[in-house]
């Protein structure tokens, strides 16, 4: 046993000691190159170390033998379940009787390495009464078993257990006398638990479980939420439900309160050190984490993590964060702990709070603290939740000057974030594309290279002479630096003319390789999503003929294939649907290939090519239509192919092989070549010859019909200008 928590205090030390892992010789968004906070860091953790120490002394527990007959017990219990020869009746009781042999030896039979996993077991498989029984005779020693190494799984599963018995609205009561009476015993000493590796996971899955949100949640195990991550980088297609926790019962306001109040009971001092310890900061970060939204209580709760002074003798009113205080907090951004816990702190800090944060801690210090390898994640995390085009100013006055520095550097995170932030806040927009492209090109380069540099950013930036830098065969596309291309693609394509013609400029086989590419394909995929004309969007597409097939045997290269379908015209969309055709047998095999091929209908490509060709041309003219009745100039729609195409897609007097063949490089025609055309074409059917009259079904009939008599859609503001003139804005 000895050994056992020798082991465990070893594992405490490390896990301390833990920061953001950086890549050797690596230069990403998390990387530091210059190691600027090493020293930092040591004092931080000699101090965490001391104080460290004096918990474990207060927390001796002497733990006393298992006697043999025990043990013996147990194990024939582990037998019994393992050999599946009990019902679940009789396994119940046998839970029972189990746990009723553990009576005033719960800590001993808990922290055993080879009993606990039996324990588990009986946990699990006991009724609520005989788990909420034992929960209330282990209380005392809760905090106890939480701590050890073997004991912490043994409280995993109790919580866990009685998480399955809330479905019973009828078993709320008695577990919320069991969770009270475990609570009432934490809040004691609940520095020692905090503190302990094992012991502040279990706390944080008794904060979520009171809460009522679900205990497997990512942020529990101090991960960041993707869907977190999305939300910052306006990935979200809904920004309704800020919320992300998913809340799987209406969980217990009182104990959690009760609780979350015994947590922050500690001297100014003792938070102090909370802040900067490593397990300890995940509890805070899931408390904070769990209270979003809530902004009464945070406004008090906030400025005690922070060590503010509790009482509001000499405050201002209307004044949270202290000047002393806020110097406190610029110092301590640089500690890897410390600035996990200020992430989520502007995470859900109400608007008030957030502002007077970033006047009085972060104003006139963004670009150190970017350069920071731990604050630069709190920069990120400030600029993500920037309230107003206000403070969207102050960030760019202070970073724009210096982003060629930041990519430089490896901080892409930060360049990434105020891109998202001003697409959100639609403030800086055209500052922001021009100083990135300055960024990335000097004034005597062409501009022509600013895609290929940004995914390859980190390839680009080490290169020695960067003049003579070229794309990189085989290499993998940098995440930042396709984030920021994706970012890009959501401006109005008026800003970004220079970065659409670069990408849609690389060569067949960049952009082969690009689709390819994980990263690489979301980039494609987000230029076909933006407000791009068609035409460059075709540009781009074509590039990628007899490569579908390929690209759709991949997970990520089925989205891009999908992606382009949509964007193409119909000529482009028969290409695609031979290609996929052709694979059509490996598709099957892969977990993507089904949907992929029901959604593109490629079945009826291969049965009924024509009719399958007439479908297509049918969901072009009824979007047209919609188009045509609810679009305008100044709509929001991100520019589809159906529009743009609409008069090149429209018949001609030629055989269907031209057609397919022209398609791709047609001119753009003037409004009244276009009438003529379609004045000519009223009577030519879409593959026979003039004057003839082709036989329809009656499903053929009903949707092309109407598509033939209406006008196309021109509104008078394109008349004899070039129909992509008018911009959209997304």
């Amino acid at each position: 046993m000895g050994q056992r928590e020798k082991s465990s205090n070893n594992h405490s030390s490390r896990k301390r000691g833990m920061g953001r892992k950086d890549q050797k010789g690596g230069r990403g968004f998390d990387s530091d190159s210059n190691k600027r906070n090493q020293s930092n860091d040591s004092a931080n953790v000699k101090a965490a170390s001391k104080k460290q120490s004096e918990f474990e002394h207060q927390n001796q527990f002497v733990r006393k033998e298992i006697d043999p007959e025990t043990s013996k017990y147990f194990s024939e219990i582990a037998n019994l379940f393992d050999s599946n020869g009990v019902d679940l009746e009789e396994r119940s009781v046998i839970c029972g009787n189990a746990l009723e042999e553990t009576r005033g030896r719960e800590y001993e039979i808990a922290t055993d390495y080879i009993i606990s996993h039996v324990l588990q077991t009986l946990l699990e498989g006991c009724e609520l009464d005989q788990l909420c029984s034992f929960l209330r005779n282990s209380a005392s020693v809760f905090p106890a078993i939480a701590m050890d190494k073997s004991g912490s799984h043994v409280a995993e599963s109790a919580l866990k257990s009685l998480a399955t018995h809330l479905e019973n609205p009828d078993a709320y009561s008695v577990i919320e006398e069991a969770l009270l009476s475990i609570c009432k015993v934490i809040v004691e000493k609940p520095l020692e638990m905090i503190c302990n590796c094992h012991g502040s996971y279990v706390l944080r899955t008794l904060l979520s479980l009171c809460k009522g949100v679900s205990i497997e949640t990512p942020e529990l195990r101090g991960a960041k939420s993707s869907k977190a991550l999305a939300k910052r980088l306006n990935l979200k297609t809904s920004h309704s439900d800020e919320n992300n926790l998913e809340f799987s019962h209406q969980g217990f306001p009182d104990v959690f309160s009760y609780l979350l109040s015994g947590i922050l009971s500690c001297s100014r001092e003792d938070m102090k050190y909370l802040q900067v310890d490593q397990c300890s900061s995940l509890v805070l970060q899931t408390a904070l984490g769990l209270m979003v939204k809530q902004d009464d209580e945070l406004l008090e709760i906030i400025p005690l993590v922070l060590g503010c002074n509790n009482s509001a003798n000499g405050k201002e009113e209307g004044v949270l964060i202290e000047t002393d205080v806020a110097k406190e907090i610029l110092e301590s951004l640089k500690d890897n702990s410390f600035s996990h816990l200020m992430e989520v702190i502007l995470e859900v800090a109400p608007e008030s709070l957030y502002n007077e944060l970033f006047n009085k801690v972060f104003k006139n210090s963004l670009y150190d603290l970017s350069l920071d390898r731990s604050a630069n994640f709190v920069i990120q995390a400030l600029i993500s939740h920037a309230k107003n085009q206000e403070q969207m100013g102050l960030i760019w006055e202070e970073l724009a000057p210096r982003l060629k520095d930041l990519l430089e550097q490896g901080k892409s995170g930060v360049v990434t974030f105020l891109l998202a932030a001003s697409q959100r806040l639609q403030s800086h927009e055209h500052k922001c594309c021009e100083a990135l492209a300055d960024a990335l090109c000097s004034k005597n380069e062409t501009r022509i290279s600013i895609a290929p540099r940004l995914l390859f950013l980190d390839n680009y930036f080490y290169s020695q002479d960067k003049s003579t830098w070229e794309w990189a065969p085989g290499a993998k596309m940098h995440l930042m630096g396709c984030l920021i291309l994706q970012e890009i693609f959501k401006f109005s394509s008026e800003l970004i003319q220079p970065y659409i013609t670069s990408l849609t400029s690389m060569k067949p086989e960049y952009t082969v390789e690009t689709a390819k590419d994980p990263s690489g394909a979301r980039v494609i995929e987000a230029f076909l999503a933006s407000n791009a004309a068609s035409k460059q969007k075709r540009r781009l597409i074509i590039k990628l003929r007899g490569h579908f097939g390929e690209l759709s045997l991949h997970k990520s290269g089925s989205f891009t294939v999908e992606k382009c379908f949509d964007a193409c015209n119909v000529a482009l969309r028969e290409a695609i649907a031979a290609e996929l055709l052709e694979v059509k047998a490996d598709l099957l095999k892969t977990t993507q290939g089904p949907y992929l091929l029901r959604k593109l209908d490629i079945d009826g490509y291969a049965s009924r090519p024509e009719q399958w060709k007439s479908r297509q041309e049918a969901k072009q003219s009824t979007y047209n239509e919609f188009c045509s009745a609810f679009g305008s100039s100044k709509s929001n729609f991100p520019k589809n192919t159906f529009v743009s195409d609409a008069s090149e897609d429209a018949p001609q007097d030629v055989e269907v092989e031209s057609t397919r063949k022209e398609s791709d490089h047609r001119p753009t025609s003037g409004v009244k070549r276009h009438r003529e055309e379609h004045a000519k074409d009223k009577n030519v059917s879409f593959a026979g010859g003039k004057g003839t009259k082709q036989k329809k079904s009656k499903t053929s009939e009903a949707t092309d019909k109407p598509a033939t008599k209406k006008k196309p859609f021109l509104s008078g503001e394109m008349i004899g200008k070039n129909r992509y003139s008018n911009k959209l804005r997304i």
